[in-house]
């Protein structure tokens, strides 16, 4: 999704906290999309977003999804299914398997915010009218994004973002170590001239 109306979704004041909550202030974009769920469609087999990730479970968060509903989601039109509890458990779903699963209803305007652990799919939708969204995905700082958004975003429009979509999309250090290019922030990229916030060798500098 391009322009600039769409830049207002990944800093949302009142999504964008949870997200943190859930990861921390150096979470990243992972990636942005609408998904529509058209009359007649068949239920999205029950998933982890976090599954293709080399990890043992449960573990700490990597990634923290959001789903904005443009239309009001309901069971029968085909409203993200989860899996309460899922994301404590100690692997992924089987693909195509069947699980008890609940509709998350919400009227259009809502968001839903999920661990990336958490079990869930899209419904089937049994209507004659459009389950529209969009997936507002964030993962930590210290994993590599879905969409790789420094070379999908030329610079010459990253360059006006907000300084926090700056950093969401990787114009960022994290922990002021991952992500610097030759230990400076960058931001430099942009053109954006100012000190950077300071890096991990300022810290421990002259040890090896």
């Amino acid at each position: 999704m391009h322009g600039a109306l769409y830049e207002q979704i990944p800093v949302h004041p009142k999504v964008l906290p949870v997200v943190e909550g859930v990861l921390d202030d150096g979470c990243l974009v992972s990636s942005l999309s609408s998904i529509s769920i058209d009359p007649g469609e068949c239920a999205q087999p029950i998933h982890a977003d976090d599954q293709l990730l080399p990890l043992p479970k449960p573990h700490v968060a990597t990634v923290c999804n959001t789903m904005w509903a443009l239309t009001d989601f309901t069971e029968a039109n085909g409203a993200t299914r989860i899996v309460p509890g899922s994301h404590l458990r100690d692997h992924s779903p089987e693909f195509g398997s069947h699980h008890e699963s609940v509709p998350a209803e919400m009227p259009r305007g809502s968001v839903l915010v999920w661990h990336g652990s958490l079990w869930h799919g899209g419904g089937a939708n049994r209507t004659g009218q459009r389950r529209v969204g969009i997936a507002m995905n964030y993962c930590a700082g210290w994993i590599r994004q879905q969409e790789n958004q420094q070379l999908g975003i030329p610079r010459e429009i990253a360059s006006h973002f907000s300084d926090r979509l700056k950093e969401l999309v990787g114009y960022g250090v994290y922990h002021g170590l991952v992500g610097h290019i030759d230990k400076r922030d960058p931001k430099f990229l942009l053109g954006d001239t100012r000190r950077d916030g300071g890096m991990i060798w300022d810290m421990y500098s002259g040890k090896s």
